[in-house]
């Protein structure tokens, strides 16, 4: 037999919901949907600023633990509330306005089958350009419920979900390269060659500096020595020289006895008949 079909309206939910909800409150009704709460676990992905992603796991939170999601990080999220949906309706879950505009988008699909009992799981990633803070106990998520034409016998059949599931996490274990972190890494590799460029900048201002002292310290020397006449010195020096290396060819040595070698002789009667004798 079919039946109308249609969202429940809130003054449906309060009469249906304290039997499918726990705990219930009838002031978490907004309308048409039911508002539930940030559970007691929560798992996020681990970012570059994680000493071992590898060892980042599920973590527990007390009555108000506060926790974040970073950027470009996914998240699984517990709801507090037990919800049990029976098999005449279907569940149409998402995330309140306010906390979707801090950039959270809920990626875990978007409906609840019939006959599924146990907290619901929300994955959700952080498209926002800074990290999304929540707590536990913030009423965050909502439910709506909407009549099928007749209940059916092919709803869920599972046990009741009440935490995350083993098979859940491994698949988004480990770092994730997110936008956001690749963006940090270039800025940081960015800041550190601009140091280093400063740094040989100031390196090479040094090395120049001494250079200046050097080339200031040398020419302040030559300058000293040229006007104590160095340079008239070594000029005279130089053209002396050549005079001292003519005599030193044309003047014959002279043995211990006072005698002229017999090959000196001859060199000297050779160079004075080559420059027409001595007068």
């Amino acid at each position: 037999m079919m039946v109308a079909t249609g969202f429940w309206s809130g003054e449906t939910l309060s009469t249906r919901l304290p039997a499918l909800i726990a705990p219930f409150d009838k002031d978490r009704i907004d309308c048409s949907a039911y508002t539930l709460s940030m559970g007691r676990e929560v798992y996020v992905s681990p970012s570059d600023q994680s000493e071992d992603p590898e060892s980042v796991t599920i973590r527990k939170l007390a009555d108000g633990d506060a926790f974040t999601i970073p950027p470009g990080q996914f998240a699984f999220l517990l709801t507090e509330e037990i919800v049990e949906v029976p098999d005449d309706a279907l569940g149409f879950i998402s995330i309140k306005a306010k906390i979707k505009w801090r950039g959270l988008i809920n990626v875990s699909g978007f409906h609840v089958d019939p006959g599924f009992k146990g907290r619901l799981i929300f994955s959700v990633y952080n498209a926002g350009p800074v990290p999304v803070h929540l707590r536990q106990g913030q009423p965050m998520f909502l439910l709506w419920l909407s009549s099928l034409d007749r209940p059916t016998k092919l709803g869920r059949k599972n046990a009741a979900q009440l935490s995350f599931p083993a098979e859940l996490i491994p698949s988004i274990s480990g770092e994730l390269q997110s936008i956001a972190g690749i963006n940090k890494k270039i800025k940081d590799v960015d800041k550190d060659l601009t140091s280093r460029i400063h740094a040989v900048e100031r390196e090479q201002t040094y090395y120049r500096v001494i250079a200046l002292i050097l080339m200031l310290f040398v020419g302040a020397m030559v300058t000293n020595w040229v006007r104590e006449g160095g340079l008239q010195q070594l000029l005279a020096a130089s053209s002396t020289e050549p005079d001292q290396a003519d005599n030193a060819s044309v003047e014959p040595r002279v043995n211990s006895s006072g005698a002229i070698p017999s090959k000196a002789a001859d060199s000297v009667s050779n160079s004075n008949e080559a420059g027409g004798g001595v007068k």
